[in-house]
C-alpha cells in the first residue's frame, strides 16, 4: 500500500469515529467543518498529489474518501433531522377534533365593485388600462384638452391647486393627455380609470373626491357610429341585455360634437319609476368624438386620425345599481354598510 493510501485510510476512520460519537446537527457539522471543509483534514490532502507515481490513482482514491465521509456523515444528519422532527410533532401535536375557525367573507365595497366590473368589460374589448399620477400640472389637466387659460369651463371645475401651475387633477383625461402625448402619433385605445378633485360642497349627491373610468380611442376611420356601438355594449354588460342607449347634443371642450348619453331605466325598462324621476331614461356619461385641437396639440393629423372618448362616473353607476341614496356611505367606512352586500358574496 502506497503511503498516501495509509494516510486516507488513517483519516478516513477519524472522521468516521468522531461522526459516530456526534449526538447533535450542530456537532455532525463540526465534523464535515474538520474533515470537508476547503481546510480540511481530508482536503488538505490533496496536496500529496505531487509526489504520487500514478496521480490518476491518487485523485481516484481521494474521491473514494471523501465520498465516504460526506455519505456518512449525510446520512447521520438525516436521521438526526428526522428524530428532532418526531420530537417537535409530540410537543406540539394538535387536536383534530378542535372545531374549525369559520372565517366570513367580508363583502366588496361597490364602489371597487363597479370598478372592477368595468374594467372587465374593457379588458374583453381589447383596451388597455391606463393609470397615472393624481397630481398633475395646468398644462396636462387643461391646456391639452382644449381648456386654455381663462376658459369659461375652469370656472365649471374649480380647482385644489397647489401651485400657479399644478393641482390635483379634475378629470382622469390628464392621463389621457399624458398617454397621446408618449404615442407619438400612433393609435390609442384605453380606460383610465381613477380619483379626482374639484372644490365641491359635500352633500349626499356630490364629493369633493370622486373617481371616473375614462375611454379614449384613436385610430384612421373611428366614426361616431364606432362610439354608439361601444356604448351600447357597455350599457347591456353593465346594466342589462335590454338597455337601450340615447344620446342628446351637449357641450364639451375637448369633443366636437360632444353628447349627453342616456340609458333606459334598468328598475322600471322605461316605463318610469323613482330611479328615473319618471322618464324612463338615466342619465349616465359624457362623450362625444376627440375635437381636432386635441389631435393637434398631441401630435396627431386631424385629417388623418380621429377619435372618441368618454367618461363615466364610478359613484353613480354604484348609486345606480345598487339602489345607494348617499354618496357619502360609499366613503364612511361603515361595516354596517359593507354588509348590506353580503348576498353578492354569499352568491
Amino acid at each position: 500500500m502506497d503511503n498516501y493510501e495509509e494516510k486516507f485510510e488513517q483519516v478516513k476512520k477519524n472522521a468516521l469515529d468522531e461522526l459516530e460519537k456526534a449526538n447533535t446537527v450542530e456537532e455532525v457539522n463540526n465534523v464535515r467543518n474538520i474533515y470537508l471543509s476547503k481546510k480540511g483534514q481530508i482536503s488538505v490532502l490533496m496536496n500529496l498529489i505531487k509526489d504520487a507515481p500514478d496521480k490518476k490513482a491518487f485523485g481516484e482514491a481521494f474521491n473514494k474518501v471523501r465520498s465516504e465521509v460526506d455519505a456518512k456523515l449525510t446520512e447521520k444528519l438525516t436521521k438526526l433531522n428526522e428524530e428532532k422532527l418526531k420530537e417537535d410533532l409530540k410537543k406540539e401535536s394538535i387536536d383534530i377534533t378542535l372545531p374549525g375557525v369559520n372565517y366570513s367573507k367580508t363583502p366588496t365595497n361597490p364602489f371597487y365593485k363597479v370598478i372592477n366590473e368595468i374594467e372587465n368589460i374593457f379588458i374583453s374589448m381589447g383596451y388597455k388600462v391606463e393609470n397615472g399620477p393624481e397630481v398633475v400640472s395646468d398644462h396636462y389637466n387643461f391646456e391639452l384638452v382644449n381648456i386654455p387659460k381663462d376658459h369659461p369651463a375652469r370656472d365649471m371645475q374649480d380647482s385644489f391647486y397647489i401651485n400657479d401651475n399644478t393641482l390635483l387633477r379634475t378629470h382622469t383625461s390628464a392621463v389621457q393627455a399624458l398617454v397621446m402625448e408618449k404615442a407619438h402619433g400612433q393609435p390609442i385605445k384605453i380606460i383610465c380609470p381613477g380619483k379626482c378633485y374639484r372644490r365641491d360642497d359635500d352633500d349626499m349627491t356630490h364629493s369633493h373626491q370622486f373617481a371616473q373610468v375614462e375611454a379614449l380611442v384613436i385610430d384612421k376611420g373611428i366614426k361616431m357610429s364606432d362610439l354608439k356601438g361601444t356604448l351600447e355594449l357597455f350599457a347591456k354588460e353593465m346594466f342589462s341585455k335590454d338597455t337601450k342607449v340615447r344620446f342628446r347634443s351637449s357641450y364639451f371642450p375637448f369633443t366636437e360634437p360632444s353628447v349627453e348619453v342616456d340609458i333606459s331605466c334598468f328598475k322600471c325598462k322605461g316605463k318610469g319609476c323613482p330611479t328615473c324621476k319618471g322618464s324612463g331614461w338615466i342619465e349616465i356619461l359624457g362623450a362625444g368624438m376627440v375635437h381636432p385641437n386635441v389631435l393637434k396639440m398631441s401630435g396627431y393629423d386631424p385629417n388623418v386620425y380621429s377619435g372618441f372618448a368618454f367618461g363615466v362616473g364610478i359613484e353613480r353607476v354604484a348609486m345606480l345599481r345598487y339602489g345607494i341614496d348617499d354618496i357619502r356611505k360609499i366613503y364612511s367606512n361603515d361595516i354596517r354598510f359593507i354588509d348590506e352586500f353580503k348576498k353578492d358574496v354569499e352568491d
